[in-house]
């Protein structure tokens, strides 16, 4: 029962294990990856919420391998032990038990013998006494054969004498060992397997009470566990995600009735499409206004200033890679202090080191630093005029919308939208197929010449050589790309400090920037 028991208590053991194990991978399964969209996301409350739960889990693993290792300890390694002490102290009664029982008997063989001996010799001395009186009686006999069988009748009966001696005596000591036997030799042998099997009925009473008690001790950790879970799903706030999503564009104003029958030139309004670089007119085309939301640019090139993002999201990914530049260069500042400390206490001390041989790291943290701050200063020029863009917005009270690549900014009571275009009308996004697919292509609003070679190597992109004539058929909307086109079925976007543009004054469809 013991061993059973053991069993029980090490396949109980592996199972906790194997749970354990299995809680950690999937822990670990499911933890953010590195430079990907997850850790990116990692700062909303509800991921934040997910990732304390999945190191809770973790710890909550940790304590099912203490559930483990004290039943491995405590219980397991314990009974093995007091098993085999068992097993040597049960043989060793057993062993004294059969002893007694073969001396046992051993004396009453010996008893039998003694009988059987004292019974035939009683035999041969009334053979003998017979053999006598039947000599005696016999007057053919002679004197002397008489006198032989009286001297033979004479030695059995003392042989019968003495087997009858032996006997008796035997037999007192027989009955003396046999009421040692059973009254107090076997009852010792019995009351000591008794006593151990009492100590062992307890000694499982004692492992089973531990079973329990290993559970029991991890439980307050557990439950500070699944608290740490509660008090992370309850932290959640649905507003942080919104708020961080907040694009910083504004809803474009109703569109004004244009009177084409009236011979007159029309003036842009506050909800007319208009272009602020040039004033010039811009009537809307075909091409669907869509909310920025629910399409996907696929063939638009990602700016490496963030520019292809809408106002409030560039805003916070240029604070975030000003931070991130801060960092590195506050770590460099550090590393070249104490190597200038280190420098200084090598002047002070040169058998210690050469203050020269620290002078080629120190310029190498120079440059690193000169370079971080270039960067820096980079981003600063892109993120001033978006937090001032977005200043504005909310000094003036308008709510914050995100339709793709569209924002509006007061300037002179005349407000100038950037309509929305897809950027690639051809393919439309899969999750909108039927609500979307019969946009068409874009027209042509006017030309360009490429100032300098661009090659194109990101997709959505075009190649195009200095000099080369393009057509225009999507304008640059605050990002830096013009969209045109080579023939029907060659167009991409360039950059528009790479062109010269030449818009056409009455082109259908243009959809201008302010």
């Amino acid at each position: 029962f013991v061993e059973r028991y053991t069993k029980f208590v090490k396949e109980r053991s592996e199972i906790e294990t194997n749970y354990a194990k299995q809680i950690r991978n999937l822990s670990k399964k499911y933890q953010p990856k590195k430079n990907s969209r997850e850790e990116e996301e990692s700062k909303y409350t509800s991921c934040v919420a997910f990732l304390t739960t999945l190191n809770e889990l973790n710890d909550y693993a940790g304590q099912h391998e203490v559930i483990a290792e004290n039943l491995t300890s405590q219980i397991i390694s314990e009974l093995s032990r007091y098993l085999q002490e068992l097993k040597t102290e049960r043989k060793s009664h057993f062993h004294d038990g059969r002893k007694a029982q073969q001396h046992i008997e051993s004396s009453w063989k010996q008893l039998e013998s003694c009988k059987r001996k004292f019974e035939r010799d009683c035999k041969e001395a009334d053979r003998a006494q017979q053999y006598f009186e039947k000599m005696d009686a016999d007057i053919n006999v002679t004197k002397a054969d008489v006198e032989k069988a009286r001297q033979q009748a004479q030695m059995r009966h003392q042989m019968a004498s003495d087997s009858k001696s032996d006997y008796s005596a035997y037999l007192q000591k027989f009955n003396q060992e046999q009421n040692e036997h059973y009254y107090t030799v076997i009852p010792n042998i019995f009351q000591k397997l008794q006593e151990m099997e009492e100590r062992r009925i307890e000694r499982l009473g004692v492992c089973m009470k531990t079973f329990a008690e290993v559970d029991r001790q991890v439980l307050p950790i557990v439950g500070k566990c699944l608290d740490g879970m509660t008090k992370a799903a309850e932290s959640i706030e649905p507003k942080t995600v919104v708020e961080s999503y907040k694009s910083g564009f504004e809803p474009p104003g109703d569109v004004e009735f244009e009177d084409y029958g009236q011979a007159m030139k029309r003036t842009a309004s506050e909800t007319s499409l208009s272009n602020s670089k040039d004033g010039k007119e811009r009537p809307g085309g075909k091409s669907k206004g869509k909310l920025w939301p629910f399409i996907k640019n696929k063939n638009k090139p990602i700016a490496p200033d963030f520019s292809h993002l809408p106002p409030e999201q560039r805003r916070k990914k240029l604070q975030g890679k000003i931070d991130e530049l801060s960092k590195d260069i506050q770590k460099e500042m550090d590393q070249r202090d104490a190597l200038t400390k280190m420098k200084d206490v090598y002047a002070k001390n040169p058998q210690m080191g050469d203050p020269t041989s620290v002078d080629p790291r120190l310029t190498e943290i120079g440059q690193n630093i000169e370079k971080l701050q270039h960067e820096v200063q980079k981003f600063e020029v892109s993120f001033l005029p978006v937090f001032t863009l977005i200043s504005e917005c909310v000094s003036v009270g308008k709510a914050i919308f995100s339709p793709d690549g569209s924002y509006t900014e007061e300037q002179n009571s005349e407000t100038h939208v950037k309509a929305n275009i897809n950027p690639n009308p051809t393919s439309s996004t899969p999750e909108f197929d039927d609500e979307f697919d019969d946009e068409e292509a874009l027209p042509t609003i006017g030309t360009c010449k490429a100032l300098y070679p661009f090659e194109g190597h990101n997709e959505g992109t075009i190649s195009v050589a200095e000099g080369e004539l393009l057509y225009v058929i999507e304008e640059d909307k605050g990002d830096g790309w013009t969209r045109v086109r080579r023939n029907e079925d060659e167009e991409g976007y360039v950059p528009t400090s790479y062109v010269e543009v030449l818009l056409e004054t009455n082109a259908k469809g243009a959809m201008t920037y302010i």
